[in-house]
């Protein structure tokens, strides 16, 4: 009966494996080789010289061995899931030829040989090396390597409560008696008439002591604790039995996906267009991130139960993408956060900020050496707090009223409008300079008898020159604290600003006010009015982003590498003059409950592909 019960179960999982839906996976990567070989020769790549040169070194990491095996110009893929009852990992890549891969397995895995033989079965072939429980199979075309990765649940997780508990406190079985007992009669005393009685409590010398333990649990504890035999060899047997169930069903599974001719996978979050693209599920991933801070508060008084339930960030977030694109100018990455519907109309109402036009007066002229800018509704973000919250501890442990009555009561505590007042959502920083200084510096020295001494001495430094910008339209708050500190004097007025106390080292830094836009920066020389070729780009670029950012890495270089070693700067320079910048942004607007972020590193050059101009350089910073 035994046997039938796992037939059944191997052709359960044999079907359900073979009719998963293709978009229930938890990861999809797919290397778009078709794609990417139109922009670069793989073998180009790989027989660069700085490759060569490594390999030469480490024979074992040459990639140029497997080109007679992959087809490098088509698609391979990796997915699998972790959430799902039968959790895999799955690659598969196309080859070019069915006996290329019997004889590299034959040589670099020992198959036919002492790590276990190959199993020919008409369509395809398997390879399962000893001691692995990952599989190579192939056909014709493709070389799949696919393993279940579940394991053996512990006995923690076994038993809801945890293993059982002793208590060593004593119990009693009869009520306390007093006995009397007559006192010992001395001799040349009078006796008192009557004697006194000594009570003294009875003792059960022929019974043993009791724990109080609940009924059954003693017999339980044995069966746990107190084995016969080994204990470590018990759960040797039963993980050995897991083990062989397991590799009928991963033998199974992969008859199902070769028998009657195998199909590659595809799926639709996946970007064809981008050179490699990457999909994950938020909820999934947050699952499996979810049991490192839940599993030490359930062993310390099981507080795991308050905590926000992992599904509920997948009603946040459906998945994430991220895409990676080589071209001759440029490499860039786009996330890409896939919202739920609620939450998608929730974002786009904090992303599409006016932005308040007083914040561009402070702005550069010219072009900084680096920016980033971020403009977002607070209002917005506060109005709808308390319903994210609501959605986001839903939990079994509290309910549902009970979580409106906090988020009601925030929310009445709170005055949305009023807050966001402080900060309306404009935030700009800039980088402009280095500026030398010169400052005072202590030196802690000891003198001749072994006392410490403290000597000032004047010393120049480089300091960045830099400025903090954001809005704050609340009517009497800002002036508030700006004269709360002077009185407590942190701040000291100086003409329309305020110098922070203690700030020389870099380059005396103040706090200056003006309607509603707030500046901290520790210059004054380049805020241009709003005027200028850098501030209208910039205003361009912001009408249709909420975040945009710049880092011009040549400047940078030039700047921050005046007093750097000649073989650090040798170094800096080579890469400010292969690359341009790094830039950052974000559009308003959602696409399809879509929100995106572009990171990208412009070149120079654009003669090749950045994979190889990026080769080129290690090469040039390398050679000697």
């Amino acid at each position: 009966m035994k046997h039938f019960y796992t037939l059944i179960f191997l052709f359960a999982t044999y079907f359900t494996f073979g009719q998963t839906s293709p978009d229930k996976y938890d990861y999809f990567v797919q290397f778009n080789g078709n794609q990417l070989s139109k922009k670069v020769s793989i073998n180009e790549v790989l027989n660069h010289p700085i490759l060569t040169k490594y390999i030469s070194k480490k024979p074992d990491f040459d990639l140029r061995q497997y080109t007679s095996i992959i087809q490098l110009d088509q698609k391979i893929t990796i997915h699998g899931n972790f959430l799902d009852s039968v959790p895999f990992y799955q690659v598969t890549i196309p080859i070019k030829n069915k006996e290329a891969v019997r004889q590299y397995l034959i040589e670099k895995q020992g198959a036919n040989g002492k790590n276990s033989t190959i199993e020919e079965f008409g369509k395809y072939a398997v390879f399962t090396p000893s001691g692995v429980k990952r599989s190579f199979v192939w056909n014709d075309n493709y070389l799949v390597i696919f393993e279940l990765t579940k394991r053996l649940p512990t006995k923690f997780y076994d038993s809801p409560g945890g293993p059982p508990i002793l208590n060593d406190s004593i119990v009693a079985t009869e009520t306390y008696e007093e006995t009397a007992v007559e006192a010992p009669q001395v001799y040349d005393v009078p006796q008192a008439p009557n004697p006194p009685k000594i009570a003294e409590p009875s003792v059960m010398r022929d019974e043993p002591m009791v724990a109080d333990v609940p009924a059954g649990s003693a017999e339980t504890a044995e069966q746990d604790y107190l084995y016969d035999g080994n204990p470590y060899e018990e759960y040797t047997a039963e993980q050995t039995e897991f083990d062989k169930k397991l590799a009928e069903q991963q033998r199974e599974i992969i008859k199902g996906l070769f028998e009657n001719g195998f199909t590659t996978p595809s799926f639709s979050k996946i970007n064809a267009s981008a050179d490699i693209s990457s999909w994950v599920n938020y909820g999934g991933f947050m699952s499996s991130f979810y049991s490192l801070y839940n599993y030490p508060l359930a062993l310390f008084g099981g507080y795991d139960k308050y905590l926000p339930m992992q599904k509920n960030f997948g009603n946040f977030i459906k998945g994430i993408n991220l895409d990676f694109y080589f071209d001759n100018d440029n490499a860039r990455i786009e996330e890409v956060v896939e919202y739920a519907a609620e939450i998608a109309s929730v974002v786009s109402k904090i992303s599409d900020r006016k932005i308040n036009k007083n914040i561009f007066n402070y702005f550069p002229s010219e072009k900084p050496l680096g920016y980033v800018s971020y403009h977002a509704n607070t209002k917005a973000a506060l109005e709808n707090f308390p319903s994210l919250m609501t959605e986001l501890f839903q939990n079994p442990k509290f309910a549902k009223e009970d979580i409106t009555l906090i988020t009601d009561l925030i929310s009445t505590i709170v005055d949305e409008e009023a807050t966001a007042k402080l900060f309306d959502g404009d935030l700009s920083a800039f980088l402009y300079d280095t500026k030398e200084v010169e400052v005072m510096t202590k030196k802690y020295d000891y003198d001749e008898n072994y006392e410490e001494k403290i000597t000032e001495e004047k010393v120049k430094k480089d300091i960045p020159l830099f400025s903090v910008i954001f809005t704050s339209t609340h009517p009497t708050f800002g002036d508030k604290l700006l004269q709360l500190g002077v009185r407590k004097k942190v701040l000291v007025p100086n003409g329309n600003s305020y110098t922070v106390v203690g700030t020389q080292e870099y380059g005396d830094i103040f706090i200056m006010k003006e309607k509603d836009v707030v500046v901290v920066a520790n210059t004054k020389d380049y805020f241009g009015s709003g005027k200028g070729s850098f501030a209208k780009e910039a205003k361009k670029d912001l009408s249709k982003n909420y975040i945009s950012g710049k880092l011009d890495i040549a400047q940078t270089v030039k700047t921050f590498g005046k007093k750097a070693k000649d073989s650090e700067l040798d170094r800096m320079t080579k890469i400010s003059s292969q690359f341009s910048d790094v830039s950052i942004e974000s559009p308003k607007k959602l696409i399809d409950n879509k929100l995106k972020f572009v990171f990208k590193l412009n070149s120079f050059k654009s003669d090749k592909n950045i994979i190889l101009q990026t080769l080129d350089l290690a090469e040039e910073m390398t050679s000697k």
